[in-house]
């Protein structure tokens, strides 16, 4: 895939004047899927594409298409040099683009993660086994995923990396069930048979008559799922530069009124972690980590090439939302969570999250699938569907208890056009009050 992209690349710079300066970009994929229906094949199938987005640049102005690609070098290179011929003549009608910013600097890097494929064939026949007798519906994705960059200055940069995501639940009855997450680089059936016996430990306690609490505080543990949810709401906006620049960050009191987090909160944008590519489509190196929030407070904003044009920073991503987010771990074993809870929640999911006030960062949602009542550190009930609202201020800051010592890796079960390299890494968290509202 890598000669096939280097071989397009090459004949494409041949064929721009010499005033002009053409950027490539690249992304593609080798992947099986599985969807699964009360833990059986309902439907399996493979899935290769390519596509190429082009940038054709002439001083200020330039203009960009991207096109799907067939793999066969040949026809691929007709459909683009078209397609370049329609770029000069729109960038040619175009004002000057002032923030248009691109790598100038030569820097040539190569990182392969594709030489330890998982076999979908035994994953498969693990999953189905593993959780024989239980009403499980999930998808199974997994194969390698592909994404380059060239420029006519003479830059390449190469990324493959081989990986699988197995999003499912196992459903109990009317609303009640449990779901689970298991991704990674490496299959390992350990790993995989304790996450079953965790569900199956789970769908017993859901058996049980559910309980509705009512609305108020309560003490509570968010598993690394939930926290995952609250987090991707915070990101809407709350760490990028240009968010931050135009005040519409829902971080906003904590630049302006001096708000915090606690002090174990030391939050980053984790490039190095071999998912996503640690280059942008414009030819800039990504730093291995960026610091977001570090003993609670804020440091460093995620600054995408434009936004550094524009407020005349240093780039060190592409998007100005987070793609692979890291939360640092505590010191709360998680064997001794129920212990430590004593009486309270466990909510293991959160869903239809939205903010209920922005600038104060404060958040809505629902609790999802298996949450239950927790009495001296035993599981007593599940609990009846509940909305919260609550500020991250005080779910994270002067609420939070402890996070757990054990943190978890979730990768974005997205396939929206292509499967998502987005992921997160983090801990559960215990927290002294959480409010509840109906």
């Amino acid at each position: 895939m890598q000669e096939y992209f280097y071989s397009l690349c090459d004949s494409l710079f041949k064929k721009i004047n010499t005033d002009e300066l053409l950027l490539l970009s690249f992304e593609g994929e080798d992947s099986d899927f599985v969807r699964f229906n009360k833990n059986r094949i309902r439907q399996a199938g493979s899935v290769t594409q390519r596509r190429m987005n082009l940038d054709l640049i002439k001083g200020q102005q330039h203009t960009q298409a991207t096109c799907e690609l067939s793999g066969s070098i040949e026809n691929d290179l007709d459909q683009l040099t078209q397609l370049l011929s329609k770029l000069r003549l729109q960038r040619d009608m175009l004002p000057p683009d002032p923030y248009l910013n691109f790598s100038t600097d030569i820097n040539n890097t190569e990182y392969h993660h594709d030489n330890t494929v998982v076999d979908s064939h035994k994953a498969v026949e693990q999953i189905i086994k593993t959780a024989k007798g239980l009403d499980l519906v999930g998808v199974f994705a997994n194969g390698i995923q592909y994404t380059g960059f060239a420029n006519s200055i003479g830059q390449k940069n190469w990324h493959s990396s081989a990986n699988f995501n197995f999003d499912w639940s196992c459903y109990h009855a009317t609303d009640k069930a449990v779901k689970s997450n298991y991704a990674g680089f490496e299959w390992q059936t350990q790993s995989l048979e304790k996450k079953f016996e965790s569900i199956k430990q789970q769908l017993s306690s859901l058996a049980k008559p559910a309980k509705t609490i009512s609305p108020g505080k309560y003490r509570v543990y968010l598993a690394p799922a939930a926290i995952s949810e609250l987090l991707s709401i915070m990101a809407w906006g709350g760490f990028g530069l240009k968010a931050h620049k135009t005040k519409t960050t829902p971080l906003i009191q904590m630049l302006e009124q001096g708000r915090k987090l606690s002090a174990q909160i030391n939050l980053s944008e984790n490039h190095s972690r071999g998912l996503a590519a640690s280059f942008t489509d414009d030819g800039f190196i990504k730093p291995d980590k960026v610091q977001l929030i570090e003993n609670g407070m804020f440091k460093d904003c995620l600054v995408s090439p434009r936004s550094a044009m524009e407020y005349e920073a240093n780039i060190n991503t592409d998007s100005e939302y987070p793609g692979s987010l890291a939360l640092s771990a505590g010191s709360l074993n998680i064997d001794n969570v129920l212990t430590e809870l004593d009486t309270g929640l466990y909510i293991n999911n959160l869903w239809y999250l939205n903010f209920s006030d922005r600038n104060a960062c404060r958040l809505t949602g629902m609790t999802r699938f298996a949450c239950f009542w927790v009495e001296n550190g035993v599981i007593t009930s599940p609990l009846n569907v509940m909305r919260f609202d609550d500020s991250i201020y005080d779910l994270l800051g002067t609420h939070l208890i402890d996070l757990t010592s054990e943190r978890e890796f979730i990768f974005d079960s997205s396939t929206y056009g292509k499967r998502s390299s987005s992921s997160i890494e983090l801990p559960g968290a215990l927290i002294n009050n959480m409010c509840f509202t109906l």
